[in-house]
C-alpha cells in the first residue's frame, strides 16, 4: 500500500496529514495532486506535497478522490510554499491556496436548513430571528452565502444555538471546483458536397425553414472544417432546431470543443522590434551581466538590482533577458506592481514574442484565469506578466524572473496570508536556478543597502534614453523641477488650488497641443466634513475616519465610476449622503474641505475650456479593462490632461506628457510611520520621472507647503544617492530596517476592552518567551493602539518586535487571533 502527504485546505491548520492511497489511485497520485480527503467529520481539499514510504499515523483513512489528473503544483513551487509557510509564519495551506486560480480551490463549509419555520412560540434574539427569516425565504444556504447578509456580526453562535434547539440542520458540504473548461458547439459538414445539395430540396416543409436549411448547409459546404455553430447562425439566419434536424439526416455533426478564454485575444502591438535598438554603453554592461547569468550558472550569481534612472531603458534590458531565457528553452516571469501597467508592458512582449505571451492579475475573469494557468502548466506559453500573483504560475523550467518597480509596496500582499512578492521572487528563484532580475528608479533602502553589502549585485543606468529616427539611442536629461511654495501663493492672494506657475504652464502646454499630467494622491472631491459652528466633523461610524466626499455630476470626460455622490469611508466602504445640517448641533453650517483628485478634474474643466481631462485613481478603474482603455485614450490624443492618484507613478511611458503638476507634495509625509519618508520620496520621484521622456523636453512643477522638507529637497533635485544617505543615517538611529528586522503582531476586537486585554496578555507572554529563549537583542514596542485605532468596526492593537531575528521568537507559538507579519512594510 502506498501513502500520501496532504496539506488539508482548512486556512488555521499548519500542518500536514498522512492518507492511504486506494489501489485504483496509487498510479495517479503525485506531489502536487488535487484531492478530497475525509478530515473529522467533513470532505475537504487538499494536496499531495510527499509520498511517504511509512505513514506518521496507524491506520491512516483513504484518499477520496482525485480532482485533476494533472499535478496542480509542480515540485519548485512545492519547495516554494513550504520556504513560505516557514518565513512568513503563515500556515502552509494558506500560502498552496495562493498558487491556485480563484475557484479551483475550495473550503467545506456548513450547509444550513431550517426545520422549523414556525418559531412564534420560541423566544429568539434578533440575530436568530434574522436567520430564521433568511432561510424561510431563501431555503438552504451555505455558511458563506449567509455571511454576506451578516457583516460584521457573529451570527455563527446563534445559528448553533438554533441548531440545538433542533430549529436548524446542519451538514458538512465541499462545493465542487467553480471553474472548468469553456466548451463551444460545432458544426461541419458531414456528407460529399454533392449529396448535401442533392438533399437541399427536402429539408423542410415550408418555404421559411427550407431556405434556413439551405443557406445553412451551403455555408458548412464552404467550410473546410468545424466551425462555431453562432457562425452558421449569423450566415443563414438557422437555429439549432434546423441543426439538429440536418443533423439526423446524416448531412452534418454536431458535436463540442473547448475553447480558452484569452483575455490577450483582441490586444495588438506596434512597438518597434529589438534588432532596431541600439543600446547605450550602460546597458550593453548591464545585459553583458544579466545575460551571463542566464546562459551559465544563475545560482552562483546573487539577484541583480538594476537601477536605473526613469527613463533609462530598463524595459530593454528585460526584453533581451527573456529572448536569451527562451532561447534555451526555459520560461520567464514578469511581475509589475499594478494592473496599470500590464497593458504597455504585454504590447511590448508580444510584440518581441507573439503567440507566447499570458497575462494573470485580478481584473480578469475567473475563467480567464483559470484557462491561462492551464495554458502556463501545460507549455503552451513561455512568457508570464502580471502583479504579484503571476509568480505563482506553474511554469516547469523557469529560467528568469524579473520585477519592475521593485521598491513598491503594491508588492507586498496586506491581508492574510502576508508575504513580500520580491522576497518570494528570491527564494523562487534559487530554488529554480533561475535569473532574478530586480528593476528600480527608487529601489528601497533595505534594497540598496543589500546592493552594497554584496546580498544584490548592482547594475546602475544613469542616464535617461530615447531614440532618434534610426533607433539609436539617444541621452535625454531629467526633467528640471520647480517647487512652489503655497504659503507665497496664499499670502499672494491665489486661493485657487493651482499655483500661478502651474496655471501659466498648463495653459502653455494645452496651446501648443501636448499633454500634461497632475498628480494628487487623495482620491475624491473634498477630504474632510466639517461644521463651522461647532467643530463636529463627520466621520465613518465603523473606522473613526473622516469620510471623503464624492461628486459625480459634470465631468463627461471620465469612464463611469461605482461611488454615487455623497459621504464615503475608503476602508471599509460606509456612504451616507451628505447631510443639510450638521448632525450634532443642526447649524445649517457644514460644508465640504480638503483635496482630492476629483476636485483637481473639476477645477481643470472649470479654469480651462480648451482642456479635455481624464482622471485615472481607484474609482476609476474598477471596471474590467479600465486601465487600458484609460491608458489608451490618453496615449491616443483622445485627452490633454491626466489627473491621477498614486497609479500615475508607476512607469508608465507617455512620450507626449511634456508637463508634470504635483498639486500637493506633501501628502503622506507627517505620517506616523518610519517608512513614511521612503514612500514618498518614491512617488514623487517616480511622478516627476513621466515628463520629458522624448524630444519635446519637459518639466515639473511642485507645489507644497513644506519646500524646505529634506525628502521634498531630495526629490526635487532627482537626488536618490542623498535621500539614501539621509534615511539610512534615519534608520540607523531609531533601529529600524535594515539595521534591524520587524514583526508586526496586530489584534482585532469589536470591543475595545477586549482588544487591550489581549494585546497585554500577548504582550506579557512575549516577554516570557523572550526571557526562555534568551533573546535579549529582541525589543518589543507596544502594545499600543494602531495609528489609525478602528477599522471597520474592529479596534485594533498591535505589537512590534525588533530584533535580529524577531520572527525566530514566534515559530510553533500559539498566535490564534492574531494578524502576524514578518518584515512589514507599514506600521499604520
Amino acid at each position: 500500500m502506498s501513502f500520501a502527504r496532504v496539506a488539508v485546505n482548512i486556512p488555521t491548520l499548519a500542518g500536514v496529514f498522512d492518507y492511504a492511497v486506494p489501489a485504483e489511485m496509487s498510479a495517479k497520485i503525485v506531489p502536487g495532486s488535487l484531492v478530497t480527503v475525509p478530515f473529522n467529520r467533513q470532505m475537504v481539499q487538499g494536496v499531495v506535497t510527499a509520498l511517504p514510504p511509512q505513514p506518521a499515523v496507524a491506520d491512516p483513512r483513504p484518499l477520496s478522490t482525485l480532482l485533476d489528473p494533472l499535478p496542480v503544483l509542480t515540485p519548485q513551487q512545492l519547495s516554494l510554499a513550504f520556504h513560505l509557510a516557514e518565513a512568513t509564519l503563515n500556515p502552509l495551506s494558506s500560502i498552496i491556496s495562493l498558487m491556485l486560480p480563484p475557484g479551483l480551490s475550495q473550503q467545506a463549509d456548513t450547509l444550513y436548513t431550517l426545520f422549523a419555520p414556525q418559531t412564534g412560540d420560541l423566544e429568539l434574539s434578533p440575530t436568530q430571528a434574522r436567520i430564521v427569516a433568511l432561510l424561510a425565504e431563501r431555503g438552504h444556504l451555505r455558511g458563506r452565502q449567509i455571511e454576506r447578509h451578516f457583516s460584521r456580526v457573529d451570527w455563527r453562535k446563534s445559528a448553533e444555538a438554533l441548531a440545538r434547539r433542533g430549529v436548524l440542520g446542519k451538514t458538512s458540504v465541499l462545493p465542487q471546483p467553480a471553474v472548468r473548461g469553456k466548451f463551444i458547439r460545432i458544426a461541419q459538414l458531414a456528407a460529399a458536397p454533392e449529396a448535401a445539395r442533392a438533399a437541399m430540396d427536402s429539408l423542410g416543409k415550408t418555404e421559411a425553414t427550407l431556405k434556413r436549411r439551405r443557406a445553412a448547409l451551403e455555408f458548412l459546404i464552404q467550410e473546410a472544417g468545424a466551425v462555431n455553430v453562432s457562425w452558421v447562425y449569423a450566415a443563414s439566419g438557422c437555429n439549432l432546431a434546423d441543426l439538429q434536424e440536418l443533423a439526423e439526416r446524416d448531412l452534418i455533426l454536431l458535436g463540442e470543443t473547448e475553447i480558452w478564454r484569452d483575455p490577450l485575444e483582441k490586444v495588438s502591438s506596434s512597438e518597434r522590434q529589438a534588432a532596431e535598438i541600439t543600446l547605450t554603453p550602460a546597458q550593453e554592461a548591464a545585459l553583458a551581466q544579466v545575460i551571463a547569468s542566464v546562459s551559465g550558472q544563475p545560482s552562483a550569481v546573487s539577484p541583480f538590482l538594476l537601477h536605473g534612472i526613469t527613463g533609462s531603458g530598463k524595459t530593454e534590458i528585460y526584453l533581451r533577458a527573456v529572448e536569451t531565457t527562451l532561447r534555451q528553452g526555459r520560461q520567464a516571469l514578469i511581475l509589475v506592481p499594478e494592473i496599470a501597467l500590464t497593458p504597455q508592458t504585454v504590447r511590448r512582449f508580444m510584440s518581441r514574442f507573439p503567440g507566447r505571451v499570458g497575462i494573470l492579475h485580478s481584473k480578469l475573469s475567473d475563467g480567464e484565469r483559470y484557462d491561462t494557468w492551464r495554458r502556463a502548466r501545460s507549455g503552451q506559453l513561455s512568457v508570464l506578466i502580471g502583479a504579484r500573483s503571476a509568480l505563482f504560475t506553474p511554469f516547469n523550467d523557469i529560467g528568469l524572473i524579473v520585477l519592475d518597480e521593485c521598491h513598491d509596496n503594491s508588492y507586498y500582499q496586506s491581508e492574510p496570508p502576508f508575504y513580500h512578492a520580491v522576497e518570494a521572487a528570491e527564494a523562487y528563484a534559487r530554488i529554480c536556478n533561475a535569473t532574478c532580475l530586480l528593476g528600480s528608479a527608487t529601489p528601497t533602502v533595505e534594497q540598496r543597502y543589500r546592493a552594497e553589502r554584496g546580498e544584490l549585485t548592482l547594475l546602475e543606468l544613469p542616464e535617461r534614453v530615447g531614440f532618434s529616427l534610426e533607433n539609436e539611442s539617444t541621452d535625454f536629461e531629467l526633467p528640471p523641477v520647480q517647487v512652489v511654495d503655497m504659503r507665497e501663493e496664499l499670502q499672494a492672494g491665489n486661493r485657487e488650488i493651482f499655483s500661478r506657475a502651474l496655471s501659466e504652464s498648463l495653459a502653455e502646454t494645452l496651446l501648443r497641443g501636448e499633454q500634461a499630467i497632475l498628480f494628487l494622491n487623495r482620491r475624491g472631491t473634498s477630504t474632510y466634513v466639517f461644521c463651522r459652528a461647532c467643530g463636529e466633523s463627520l466621520k465613518c461610524p465603523q473606522c473613526d475616519t473622516p469620510l471623503t466626499y464624492h461628486q459625480q455630476e459634470g465631468l463627461s470626460a471620465r469612464p463611469s465610476t461605482t461611488y454615487a455622490t455623497g459621504l464615503h469611508c475608503h476602508r471599509c466602504g460606509y456612504s451616507r449622503q451628505m447631510p443639510k445640517t450638521c448632525p450634532k448641533c443642526k447649524s445649517p453650517h457644514i460644508r465640504a474641505f480638503g483635496l482630492g483628485s476629483e476636485k483637481v478634474e473639476s477645477e481643470v474643466v472649470r479654469l480651462f475650456p480648451q482642456a479635455v481631462p481624464l482622471r485615472w485613481d481607484w474609482e476609476t478603474t474598477r471596471q474590467k479593462d479600465a486601465h487600458e482603455i484609460i491608458l489608451t485614450h490618453f496615449a491616443n490624443g483622445k485627452a490633454n490632461v491626466l489627473v491621477g492618484t498614486q497609479m500615475l507613478a508607476k512607469g508608465l511611458d507617455l512620450p507626449d506628457v511634456t508637463l508634470v503638476g504635483i498639486v500637493l507634495a506633501d501628502v503622506g509625509l507627517n505620517l506616523p510611520d518610519p517608512f513614511a519618508p521612503e514612500r514618498v520620496f518614491q512617488t514623487l520621484t517616480q511622478v516627476a520621472g513621466r515628463a520629458g521622456r522624448s524630444h519635446k523636453g519637459g518639466k515639473v512643477i511642485l507645489q507644497t507647503f513644506q519646500p524646505e522638507n529634506p525628502v521634498i529637497r531630495r526629490a526635487v533635485g532627482h537626488d536618490f544617492s542623498g535621500f539614501y544617505a539621509d534615511e539610512l543615517q534615519n534608520r540607523r538611529q531609531l533601529g529600524y530596517p535594515p539595521f534591524a528586522r520587524l514583526v508586526r503582531l496586530e489584534r482585532r476586537e469589536q470591543d475595545p476592552a477586549r482588544a487591550e486585554e489581549e494585546a497585554r496578555k500577548m504582550a506579557a507572554q512575549l516577554r516570557v518567551w523572550m526571557e526562555r529563549e534568551g533573546r535579549i537583542q529582541t525589543e518589543m514596542i507596544g502594545p499600543l493602539p494602531c495609528p489609525f485605532p478602528k477599522m471597520a468596526g474592529f479596534y485594533r492593537w498591535q505589537i512590534v518586535l525588533r530584533g535580529p531575528d524577531p520572527a525566530g521568537l514566534l515559530k510553533d507559538k500559539p498566535l490564534a487571533g492574531w494578524r502576524v507579519e514578518v518584515g512589514p512594510v507599514s506600521l499604520l
